[in-house]
């Protein structure tokens, strides 16, 4: 069996992710694809929490198009975030995996309000912990959350998994053939060079907790289970500073 090299990870995904290539809405088949590479993690004895995004339900730019406060159309992208929660906690679930949502926003009807140290315990318990609602204020990132809440439960390592990306590039190589990859950035390069792994605001946060990232391609089957068991895919930021 595969030695895990990190014992607790933040696993990022983003909205758009959970949508497939319908590019919205939530894709059963896609969910359940996520979920038996999770599920094959958590079998390593890898505590996991999660931070998923809400980009597949609401985009901050229809409320800019709409002429909407900034701030109201980030509450809508935080609730975007906990359906997106919901749904791959039943799918977990279905799937003998226990799990817990945690919200910044209370909504105690649907998840838990987010409390560390029982976001830890359901950890050390074996329990998946998905954390939603954003940060419970406008103007932040689910990046900024990853970040904020590995820093909180000391998460070894953020894994951001990508739609097709197989690492940090210096252009986008979806438009540019010529695009470079990185095997190993430090945080500030990323923010010096402004590259698009996270926004700044995450990126800070980051480098200044020494947490690392490892960005690899989720639609690579079985590409979770390598990073966490420390095979070299992707890109590393940080941890070497």
């Amino acid at each position: 069996m595969d030695k895990p090299k990190y014992k607790r990870i933040i696993l990022k995904l983003s909205g758009e992710a959970m949508a497939g290539n319908e590019g919205f809405g939530i894709k059963p088949q896609t969910i359940q694809t996520m979920v038996d590479e999770i599920k094959e993690v958590h079998a390593l004895g890898v505590e996991i929490a999660i931070v998923v995004g809400g980009g597949n339900i609401w985009r901050g730019h229809i409320g800019e198009e709409m002429g909407m406060e900034r701030a109201q159309a980030d509450y809508m992208g935080m609730l975007a975030t906990v359906m997106n929660a919901l749904a791959l906690q039943d799918v977990l679930e279905n799937n003998q995996v226990p799990t817990r949502v945690q919200t910044a926003l209370e909504m105690r009807q649907v998840a838990e309000p987010y409390i560390r140290r029982r976001a830890i315990r359901h950890l050390e318990k074996g329990r998946v912990v998905i954390f939603a609602g954003g940060t419970g204020n406008p103007y932040f990132s689910t990046d900024t959350l990853a970040a904020l809440r590995a820093a909180e439960i000391n998460a070894d390592v953020i894994l951001m998994a990508k739609n097709n990306v197989d690492g940090v590039y210096n252009a986008d190589p979806r438009h540019d053939e010529t695009a470079t990859k990185f095997d190993n950035l430090s945080h500030m390069d990323v923010i010096a060079k402004g590259l698009k792994v996270m926004d700044s605001t995450a990126s800070s946060l980051s480098m200044d907790n020494d947490i690392p990232l490892v960005v690899f391609n989720l639609n690579e089957s079985g590409n979770i289970r390598r990073v966490v068991c420390g095979e070299n895919i992707g890109t590393v930021v940080g941890g070497h500073e």
